[in-house]
């Protein structure tokens, strides 16, 4: 049987999300292993085993490549299910911080604001917002109401700072202290701190 020269590419060639997902698991293993400053293009590629044109046909910069890559590789929060405790809800929640705090992707990304200059710095200070401290608001805020709807909270809990709370303390913690947030520090935490303003 004659096989046309117009056939299906050769086994083994990526395209389309395929490639582009690998290009991207490149990306975070390169910020693992060279950091922000001596990330190139050309190592990307290679690690994708592709070509350098398919990363710009993609990614204009260097700084496009990396946000996406940190982007996509932060794992998602989800929803926390009903434990039928604002105690055990928000253990749930602070071990989820915790585990994308601690992704490859959490970890490259505050690599990343430690080595690349102020022009870059806000861009990827957006992507912790939106990736982790947005998320959480929203579900700290959600775990709250419906501990009042359960009598676990008192009715009146409903400051805004209330949500800063867990997220300041894990990042103020993990930056200054070099926490690295085991089971019984969250544990800690909620029970001597969440509780005790959530339920006073």
């Amino acid at each position: 049987m004659t096989v046309s020269r117009w056939s299906a590419a050769p086994p083994g060639r990526r395209r389309g999300p395929e490639l582009e997902r690998a290009i991207l698991d490149a990306a975070l293993e390169q910020l693992s292993t060279v950091g922000w400053n001596s990330l190139t293009m050309e190592g990307v590629a290679a690690g994708a085993q592709t070509g350098k044109a398919a990363l710009y046909r993609r990614w204009p910069s260097k700084a496009d490549l990396v946000a996406d890559a940190l982007r996509t590789g932060l794992p998602p929060l989800g929803r926390i299910e009903d434990t039928g405790s604002i105690r055990e809800d928000l253990y749930v929640l602070c071990v989820r911080m915790r585990d994308v705090m601690y992704s490859r992707a959490g970890q490259a990304l505050r690599a990343v604001l430690h080595e690349c200059d102020h022009l870059h710095a806000d861009r990827f200070r957006g992507l912790i917002w939106s990736g982790l401290h947005e998320p959480a608001h929203r579900l700290i805020g959600e775990l709250v109401r419906r501990g009042i709807d359960r009598g676990d909270v008192r009715a009146d809990a409903t400051d805004p700072l209330l949500v800063d709370v867990i997220p300041a303390m894990m990042m103020y913690r993990t930056k200054v202290c070099e926490s690295e947030w085991e089971e019984v520090e969250i544990a800690e935490m909620i029970d001597g701190v969440m509780v005790p303003l959530l339920r006073a």
